[in-house]
């Protein structure tokens, strides 16, 4: 879009993701004029890149180099496409743990009905239906997910194999690139594409930066498209779902700060093991991600395994010189395997120099599961049959060989949370749902407690963190807001 336009409609949606996609569909099918806004562009399989760093260039926010702020500056990654981080991510789909929905009950009760368990489980259902959501097939699970289901069973974990939006997957090990074979069930190719058919208008390269409102009313949007055109859309009603750190931004950029807007920042940061196999892994093939430890969620871990492309599996081999080099010649042996804690450290999204900034840092408790879950790592590794493993923690890089050390380590290993390399995934509660205006930025009818015609969608309105892969919780709560707008026009 080269020139200023000025479009009209009944409901803009700001972002493809998971989120706006579920919501623009839910309109559309109920006649509504939906104008679906992203900041991204079209992902073409056809481009999808080989290796990672071009990838980020193309479909990652910052190119990939977003990190968070605080004691321990942390990378968080973040889809910029049509259909959001659902083109770039591991498509691992999980149903809202019944622990985590209940907690949120609890803690307020306002929230009972928008979060009813049987109207849940049954959009739960149609998702899954509609999304091809089903354990990875073990034929194109790949080395190390089998591998990782080997070391769980002779620890006597629960695990299982990671059940993934997918259809006809060909084990490509590409997910995080873009799947160069359009198996990957995103937002593009299905609830988005749905909700063009039903009528909803796509505008990709568009930047929205301020919310339009006045006297306690939205009015519509304003922003540049990529060729830095002004684009004006005019519309009473309009729904936010540009994720938990672009959602509050945007709040704020737009003058709407009451309640505990870009506060309650929740996110689960992960760290990663490697382990040396006699016979090859390859890990940069089959699925990438696969296969899952879930044995110890109670406790606020959760184990995958992971695959990446061989510059990302390069930059993470210990040494220097000739040391480093022999790891490299070695590399197919390697495997990769992450956790993922459920920290119960909050931090805030702020705008810095016009840009949206996230102001976190992981606790001493956080410290304390980051080691209880590198050793975990360690012993699975271990009890597959790895020759050794790398810990990749400050103080023990030595190739470790036996459980003994790993014990050691769980006893004595760092307590300050800068000793672990880690990254930040999954992203909550900048713009909570709240009974009460004065916990919350929307209440239960996803509305802005301070803003009328004004909703949000993502996982910023979610009360806590979940402790797993929040992507279909996040279209379950989004396809009840597309529901709520949907019977106030009637």
């Amino acid at each position: 879009m080269r020139r200023a336009e000025r479009l009209t409609a009944d409901v803009v949606v700001v972002g493809s993701g998971p989120a706006g996609s579920a919501v623009a569909l839910r309109l559309a099918e109920a006649g509504v004029r939906t104008i679906v806004v992203e900041e991204g562009h079209w992902f073409d399989p056809a481009r999808a890149p080989l290796d990672h760093a071009r990838a980020t260039r193309e479909w990652y926010r910052d190119h990939g180099f977003s990190a968070t702020i605080g004691r321990l500056p942390t990378p968080f990654l973040q889809g910029r496409a049509v259909g959001g981080t659902s083109v770039v991510n591991g498509a691992i789909s999980w149903r809202l743990p019944e622990d985590v929905r209940a907690g949120w009950v609890a803690a307020d009760p306002a929230l009972a009905e928008v979060l009813d368990r049987e109207v849940l489980e049954r959009r739960f259902d149609w998702i899954e239906a509609r999304l091809g959501i089903v354990p990875t097939d073990d034929a194109v699970a790949g080395v190390k997910n089998h591998l990782m289901a080997r070391g769980a069973d002779a620890l006597g974990l629960e695990h299982r194999p990671i059940r993934r939006n997918v259809r006809a997957c060909q084990g490509s090990g590409r997910c995080m690139q873009g799947c160069p074979n359009g198996a990957k069930q995103s937002m593009d190719r299905t609830l988005l594409a749905d909700a063009e058919q039903h009528g909803a208008q796509i505008l990709s390269g568009v930047r929205i930066e301020r919310v339009r409102h006045r006297r306690g009313r939205v009015a519509g949007v304003t922003g540049r498209s990529a060729a830095g055109a002004r684009i004006d859309i005019e519309a009473p009603r309009v729904v936010l779902a540009a994720s938990a750190v672009q959602t509050p931004a945007l709040l704020m950029a737009s003058g709407l700060r009451e309640g505990p807007v870009g506060r309650h920042f929740m996110c689960h940061p992960g760290a990663s093991v490697a382990g040396r196999f006699a016979e090859p892994v390859r890990m940069w093939e089959g699925a990438t991600q696969g296969h899952e430890v879930i044995g110890l969620r109670h406790e606020g871990l959760k184990f995958e395994a992971l695959g990446f492309d061989l510059s990302i599996l390069a930059s993470r081999m210990p040494g220097g010189a000739s040391d480093w080099q022999r790891r490299f010649a070695e590399m197919a042996h390697v495997a990769d395997w992450g956790v993922a804690i459920r920290s119960r450290s909050e931090g805030r999204v702020r705008r810095m120099g016009g840009k949206a900034r996230v102001v976190w840092s992981p606790s001493a408790a956080d410290a304390v599961l980051f080691r209880r879950g590198v050793a975990m790592l360690g012993r699975l590794f271990l009890a597959a049959g790895a020759e050794h493993v790398h810990l990749g923690v400050a103080g023990w890089n030595e190739e470790i060989h036996d459980e003994t050390t790993i014990d050691r380590f769980e006893q004595e290993g760092p307590r300050d949370p800068r000793a672990y390399t880690s990254a930040v995934t999954h992203m909550f509660g900048t713009a909570r749902m709240a009974g009460d205006p004065r916990r919350g930025v929307v209440g239960p009818d996803y509305r802005h407690h301070h803003c009328d015609g004004l909703y949000v969608a993502d996982s910023s309105i979610f009360p806590t963190n979940t402790g797993v892969n929040p992507q279909t919780s996040i279209i379950a709560l989004a396809l009840g807001c597309g529901d709520a707008i949907v019977q106030q026009e009637r």
